[in-house]
């Protein structure tokens, strides 16, 4: 399968307002893309920039891709790991556009063996039943969506957090007094405490039955997550602090953290997201599977690798559920409440409507 040519689309869906601890989202800030082989098929990637949490923009995305398309035509698709390694051999980082790139070749590399992705990777299909997620505002309206998710059938519920300590502790005091104690409730502080914070958040909200709480701190404080672990009896989860196998390798052996938060936009794609599940499964540790603000279709590569993934534990698959005010897909994932089904097709089984694209800007190399 030798690359012929790519197309790129500035792919940006409105969304309503979504507030975590390190800014506000307004539109989902993504690129698509299509990698067109001689063979007659094309494999489809889509990535979502998250400036405030992996540093990049869906501007310098649609430049990365330029370059990376370049750096493609001409070679072969089904190489995998040599095709990604010309990408990384390039530029360090830039991980959101490379995932986009990955999940291309992956799509491709299923529909060229007539097979779903899931069974491609060596994974099988079974129940899957994602949280849903509680923007940060005030004690009043972060209760009373809880208690609107919780009518609509919500098991687990993911709570951002990280202004304020505590108006944290009030906001998840208000949830669970008023959604029972049957639903979990995740916690979500998106590096916004100290370590002094964490230390008080978590204890006084011991009793609140608390299933994990995800990056409480700075990456830069992972010296200190040890100590935090040793401090508090709530379960720690590592998310901007493990991009790729080298951090999970480093994390576990420090005894840092209790679970991992996989993103194709941190790892860079499928390919290092399944060496960060293998790492953490060969030494006990569970993993989420989680995301920016993706559409259906990169939700539905996200779906694929759980299937192939038996580490893969906990699942924050909400986006196309949290606003997103226009669905361009075609196929990949629907949602019944919260439970993910996808129909069998060969690759990832997902794609932009052409209608959809005829309005996004567009390069092809």
């Amino acid at each position: 399968m030798i690359i012929k040519s790519i197309e790129i689309y500035r792919l940006s869906i409105r969304i309503v307002p979504f507030s975590i601890a390190t800014g506000t989202m307004r539109h989902a800030q993504n690129v698509f893309i299509r990698v067109h082989t001689d063979n007659g098929l094309y494999g489809v990637g889509e990535c979502s920039a998250f400036p405030t949490i992996v540093g990049e923009t869906q501007e310098t995305c649609l430049v990365m891709a330029r370059d990376f398309a370049r750096i493609w035509k001409g070679k072969d698709a089904s190489d995998i790991t040599g095709r990604l390694n010309d990408l990384n051999q390039y530029c360090s980082d830039n991980t959101t556009i490379k995932s986009a790139f990955d999940m291309a070749l992956h799509d491709l590399g299923a529909k060229n063996a007539e097979t779903p992705l899931y069974l491609f990777l060596g994974g099988s299909a079974r129940p899957i039943q994602t949280d849903i997620t509680i923007g940060i505002g005030t004690v009043e309206e972060m209760t009373a969506t809880a208690i609107a998710y919780a009518k609509q059938g919500a098991c687990e519920i993911k709570v951002k957090l990280g202004k304020n300590v505590e108006e944290d502790i009030r906001r998840i005091s208000s949830i669970r007094q008023a959604i029972g104690s049957t639903i979990k409730i995740r916690l979500d502080a998106n590096q916004g405490w100290s370590f002094d914070d964490t230390v008080k958040a978590l204890t006084a909200m011991e009793p609140m039955d608390i299933e994990f709480c995800e990056q409480p701190m700075g990456s830069w404080n992972d010296h200190l997550l040890p100590a935090l672990m040793a401090a508090v009896s709530i379960k720690i989860m590592a998310d901007e602090s493990c991009y790729d196998a080298h951090d999970a390798e480093r994390l576990i052996r420090t005894q840092s953290c209790d679970y991992i938060n996989i993103k194709l936009a941190k790892s860079g794609g499928i390919h290092e997201a399944m060496k960060i599940h293998d790492v953490a499964y060969r030494n006990g540790i569970p993993c989420m599977i989680g995301g920016m603000l993706e559409s259906r279709l990169a939700l539905t590569a996200n779906l694929h690798l759980v299937y192939a993934s038996a580490g893969i534990t906990f699942y924050d698959m909400d986006s196309p559920l949290l606003g997103l005010l226009e669905d361009p897909v075609v196929g990949g994932v629907r949602y019944q409440n919260y439970q993910l089904h996808i129909v069998d097709q060969p690759g990832i089984g997902a794609d932009i409507d052409e209608r959809f694209l005829q309005q996004c800007e567009k390069w092809v190399v």
